[in-house]
């Protein structure tokens, strides 16, 4: 059976931290900050909200600075400028010192009202509690959900590791799995997969997200592709096999061409076989592309990775000057 993260006679003295990534999301930060207090402060356990701003122009900050000084248990990260969501993450694993870590976004999508749940399951001795969203009518586009669907199910067809539909950022995890995650200098980390990948016992649980309260979605369908893209060359090589493959059987499709092109050589055709032949040029040529396409991918993440340049950088933050040393 499990060990227990928490005892009867030491669970209260124990440190909560909720990581909320945020870009421009000025209208969401005090109705979320709101609605986490009022449910964390009856659970008995210390808590601590780490916001990380993420490059915003709005007032994030100003806002953030005022919701510090009148609560110290609201703290945050500002980072030198926009480092996109998944690095947002990372520094808000570095920084955060609870027993536990919960992340989720900021746009209250993901319902506070969740976290209790999350942490019984903890208590039970599970290292991380992660979510799985349930589409519903009010939850999204239809083509975002089609898109969605598509994704996971591309990512598991290619990958070794596996994801079940609608797994979000919104988790619990041990302070153990934290240590681990705070090892890891990828250039632009796949959090999801990372987190499948450690391994741990962990536990799903379902919910059906809320409408955003104020603002709208920052992931434009290009942002929507290239985290696919991140998330399946972050964990597989398949990619590359495949276009190996492609390439070997269109070889052996365009043989098929030979004898018709033999044919119209001998027979004073050769004008009316130009259409095809364009076609087989065109075809093959964007294939090709495609291909290029796929290895450069791989070698552009080996050249950033060599560079070894920071995940991200802090330019302030209200946590202790001590945690200076995760500002990468």
């Amino acid at each position: 059976m499990k060990d227990n993260h928490a005892s009867s006679g030491s669970w209260e003295k124990k440190l909560i931290s909720v990581v909320i990534p945020g870009f421009n999301e000025a209208g969401n930060i005090t109705k979320l900050t709101q609605r986490l207090v009022s449910i964390l402060e009856p659970s008995g356990y210390n808590f601590e909200l780490v916001f990380i701003n993420d490059g915003s122009s709005d007032n994030s900050q100003d806002l953030l600075e005022s919701l510090h000084e009148l609560d110290p248990r609201i703290n945050h990260i500002r980072l030198s400028r926009n480092f996109g969501h998944q690095n947002a993450l990372k520094a808000g694993l570095d920084y955060a010192s609870g027993d536990c870590v919960i992340t989720m976004d900021g746009d209250l999508q993901h319902p506070p009202e969740l976290l209790p749940t999350f942490i019984k399951k903890w208590e039970e001795g599970y290292d991380i509690v992660y979510s799985r969203r349930k589409d519903a009518s009010t939850s999204g586009s239809k083509f975002k959900r089609v898109t969605s669907n598509s994704f996971y199910y591309l990512l598991n067809t290619v990958s070794e590791v596996k994801l079940e539909p609608g797994t979000a950022d919104f988790r619990l995890i041990d302070r153990k799995v934290v240590e681990v995650l705070m090892k890891f200098q990828e250039t632009d980390p796949f959090m999801r997969g990372v987190i499948k990948w450690v391994g741990f016992s962990q536990y799903p649980i379902d919910y059906i997200p809320d409408a955003r309260f104020s603002g709208k979605s920052k992931y434009s369908f290009k942002k929507m592709v290239k985290f696919a893209l991140q998330g399946i060359t972050s964990f597989s090589i398949r990619p590359l096999y495949t276009a190996v493959y492609i390439g070997f059987s269109f070889s052996g499709i365009s043989a098929l061409y030979v004898p018709y092109v033999l044919y119209s050589y001998f027979n004073g055709h050769v004008i009316s076989g130009w259409a095809s032949l364009m076609m087989t040029i065109v075809f093959i040529g964007g294939l090709q592309l495609i291909i290029m396409g796929i290895i450069g991918i791989y070698i552009g993440k080996v050249f950033l990775q060599t560079k070894q340049r920071p995940n991200y950088i802090v330019r302030s933050t209200s946590l202790a000057p001590s945690k200076s040393q995760w500002s990468y």
